[in-house]
């Protein structure tokens, strides 16, 4: 067994709950189904849709996941993440699927949050497996840009209404051989991501270059950004931490997948960390 299986082997024996994701391309139905019969039998995880939209004769929806350990009404901190916003990104899509099923088998992972997950933001692109949405937008420089596609407007209500305290948006690379992400919003974010992608450097390589994607990068962080990318409202005051997550998509999809699960609980992890420091001051 070589190296990186052996680190995959021991990731997954850790993580009982985590399952390999379907060798063939699966619909959204198949990818959310495990996630539905997750929220009947949950105490802790439920489901809605954002909205609805029609692109020509077919119907399509934005679903919502949301994960609270306990029903206890209490003030929790509020974070969004979000995946498949370009549809040929499936590593994320299914990154969350093994997270919720990971948190709903250790519930304290999400002490002191309320999780708020968009899988699929994208879904006429997931559908037709391309980066843009079937009207032919790239959705991810499309935000506050008054922009009338139907997945932009539902998103950006939801990012006004829920006051998030962070977003982490993932995706993959095709340009990038390692692992690397974007930080933005409020200062501390930069420390937060740090230990998130050397969570990811457990089983993947990280990105060195100086430049990627044509930004500045040291050490695999880039701390600029297209304009029109997933972001919270730009008006809104304190900004909440902003991350985004790049894989490379040469590696195996589980591998990938994985990767993203333990930047997640990284992330989430030093948070509470921070927040438990600032309430001792």
């Amino acid at each position: 067994m070589v190296e990186g299986q052996m680190e995959i082997g021991a990731f997954a024996a850790g993580h009982s709950s985590l399952q390999p994701s379907p060798p063939v391309p699966a619909s959204i139905k198949e990818i959310l189904l495990p996630l539905f019969l997750q929220v009947g039998a949950s105490d802790t995880l439920r489901a809605d849709s954002l909205g609805f939209w029609r692109s020509g004769e077919d119907r399509f929806w934005l679903p919502r996941f949301v994960f609270q350990r306990t029903q206890v009404v209490k003030s929790r901190i509020k974070v969004g993440i979000f995946a498949g916003i370009h549809g040929d990104e499936p590593e994320g899509v299914h990154a969350i699927v093994q997270f919720i099923r990971l948190l709903e088998a250790r519930p304290e992972l999400a002490t002191g949050y309320y999780l708020s997950f968009y899988p699929i933001c994208n879904p006429t692109g997931f559908e037709d497996n391309t980066r843009h949405t079937r009207s032919g937008k790239d959705l991810n420089r499309e935000f506050w840009q008054d922009s009338a596609q139907p997945e932009i407007r539902i998103l950006q209500a939801e990012l006004v209404s829920r006051s998030f305290q962070g977003l982490i948006s993932l995706h993959t690379d095709d340009t990038s051989t390692g692992f690397y992400g974007f930080a933005r919003g409020a200062t501390l974010t930069k420390h937060l991501i740090e230990p998130a992608l050397q969570a990811a450097e457990k089983l993947l390589p990280r990105d060195a270059r100086s430049v990627i994607d044509g930004f500045k990068a040291r050490n695999g962080v880039i701390f600029d950004v297209y304009e029109g990318v997933l972001s919270a409202p730009p008006k809104i005051r304190p900004r909440p931490f902003e991350i985004i997550l790049e894989t490379p998509s040469a590696p195996p999809a589980y591998l990938k997948e994985c990767a993203l699960v333990l930047t997640l609980k990284s992330i989430l992890l030093e948070y509470r960390k921070f927040i438990a420091f600032a309430s001792n001051i």
